[in-house]
């Protein structure tokens, strides 16, 4: 059995020609452990965005039906040299509906449930995925609820495992208006966790502080970083997450983690002794991470990632957080979206140009078959 449909591929060229299509396809029935998906619902993350047109010009591409051309970079068509001439699907996660299992006992036990998955292919017709990488959904969730129910909640609740396998008793949040940040609010006020959430606009301030956030600050604020000392010297959370990537947000995040360590401390050439961190998982600006360095010698900066994540957590702490998920999928872990849009629809120029913006608040979800 053999089943029919679109699905979406991105494709660089060694000459810097990105190619974004949906293209006929053809998908085989699955085998072993492997799931086939109708595809209801899929969310355009932004790290859906890295693979689907990364820096590539948007704005003076060629847009027809189901279809956009556009130029990538001189450098970054030559730092991904590797990706030249594949035509690779993407969508991360989606919900949808298991029309057909292969015969391993845990693919079975989910043929005709709705899942949320992850199969890294999602803006498709139909998606295979791995049963381990699925789990169903009660029957009141709706696809549109559970389509986001992966990569955000998941990686919420990683951010409060990382910091108590690390050692650290806090958290410093950029970007923190986001359906992730928001989320964050709710895990951390429910889990007795300080939070301090950094935004960019007083609106965004007034968001979080009416979901019950105590400290959110405004990174426009020309007093910034000292009140992000502040901050810091109250909550003692010496331990960041950055989604922004470029700029100097990091910076700034470790820079006001020393400002904290430091009050009342003997002078040092070599800084306070306090372990600071800050992670980036993102890259909403893809321009270079600067690094002022006025924060001593006991600091760590690096990158973060959920898959990898879960695997370093192991299986009993990754089903506690998927049991969490599911719990309080239509509460805490609620997702909202500024538009939905079909397959065709995700590639017109109106569409592309608003959600590969990657503003806040501007999440796309994408209906593959309606």
């Amino acid at each position: 059995m053999t089943f029919s449909g679109k699905q979406l591929t991105t494709r660089l060229d060694a000459d810097g020609t990105l190619t974004v299509e949906l293209n006929d396809h053809v998908w085989e029935a699955p085998t072993g452990t492997q799931l086939l998906i109708r595809v209801e619902a899929t969310p355009i993350n932004p790290s859906d965005l890295g693979l689907l047109f990364s820096m590539a010009d948007t704005d003076s591409a060629q847009y027809s039906p189901g279809k956009v051309v556009a130029r990538m970079p001189d450098g970054a068509t030559r730092a991904m040299a590797a990706r030249h001439g594949m035509a690779m699907p993407c969508g991360n996660e989606a919900a949808g509906v298991v029309v057909a299992a292969g015969e391993a006992p845990i693919a079975r036990a989910l043929l005709g449930k709705r899942v949320a998955c992850v199969p890294g292919t999602a803006y498709a017709t139909y998606a295979l995925c791995d049963a381990t990488m699925a789990f169903a959904v009660d029957d009141g969730v709706s696809a549109e609820q559970a389509a986001s129910s992966f990569v955000n909640p998941m990686t919420a609740l990683a951010f409060v495992e990382t910091m108590k396998m690390e050692g650290f008793t806090g958290l410093v949040h950029a970007a923190a208006a986001s359906n992730l940040g928001q989320m964050l609010v709710k895990i951390c006020a429910a889990d007795g966790v300080p939070l301090i959430n950094v935004v960019r606009s007083a609106d965004q301030v007034a968001l979080l502080k009416g979901l019950g956030a105590t400290h959110v600050l405004n990174s426009s604020d020309a007093d910034f970083v000292p009140r992000l000392a502040d901050a810091i010297h109250e909550t003692g959370a010496m331990l960041g997450f950055d989604p922004i990537g470029g700029g100097t947000m990091a910076s700034q995040m470790l820079t006001a983690m020393e400002m904290s360590a430091s009050r009342g401390a003997a002078f040092s050439r070599y800084g306070s002794s306090v372990a600071k961190k800050v992670y980036i998982y993102g890259a909403l600006d893809m321009g270079p991470t600067v690094l002022n360095r006025a924060f001593g010698l006991t600091w760590d900066l690096g990158g973060w990632l959920l898959t990898p994540f879960m695997m370093k957590a192991g299986m009993e702490v990754v089903g506690r957080m998927r049991m969490r998920v599911m719990k309080e999928l239509t509460t805490t872990f609620a997702s909202h979206y500024k538009e939905r849009v079909s397959l065709e629809g995700m590639l017109s120029r109106e569409a592309v140009a608003e959600y590969n913006a990657r503003r806040t608040g501007e999440k796309y979800l994408v209906l593959p078959n309606d």
